[in-house]
């Protein structure tokens, strides 16, 4: 069994293992976190080189091409925050509502902000999403340069 003093002693040596910087987290194991002050997740993880990003979602509404645009904003900021941009993708999952009807107008969107010389693998899927308006969601990963 786990004494209180052994667990005094694990939790003192792990926090001395990480370091926060305002909402981005540093652990020592060289995982950079940010967006951490986030309730169930991180907004992207840097780790060896990669950067993760979090599945990201139109909250204001509005059609496809809204959403999406809205959400591929949101998509290069995150990257530009670890430090990269869409030239670097290396993976790339969306979640359409109805594939059926907006898949044309999401794919005719994402061609035009990709970038054509350095396209990523992707997968796009239809799927029920967490709220009623919410149309799209794209999660990707990308190479940083260091």
């Amino acid at each position: 069994m786990i004494s209180r003093l052994s667990l005094a002693k694990a939790s003192t040596q792990l926090a001395g293992r990480i370091r926060s910087v305002g909402s981005t987290r540093h652990l020592a194991s060289g995982i950079k976190r940010f967006g951490s002050d986030e309730p169930n997740m991180s907004r992207s993880v840097v780790y060896n080189g990669v950067v993760t990003i979090s599945g990201q979602v139109d909250t204001g509404g509005g059609d496809i091409g809204t959403q999406t645009k809205n959400v591929l904003g949101k998509v290069n900021s995150l990257l530009e925050e670890a430090g990269t941009d869409k030239s670097n993708l290396l993976t790339a999952s969306i979640w359409l509502k109805d594939i059926e009807t907006d898949f044309k107008t999401m794919n005719g969107i994402w061609n035009d902000w990709l970038d054509p010389e350095n396209k990523p693998v992707r997968a796009t899927v239809e799927a029920n999403m967490a709220f009623p308006d919410f149309l799209i969601e794209i999660q990707v990963t990308a190479a940083i340069d260091e």
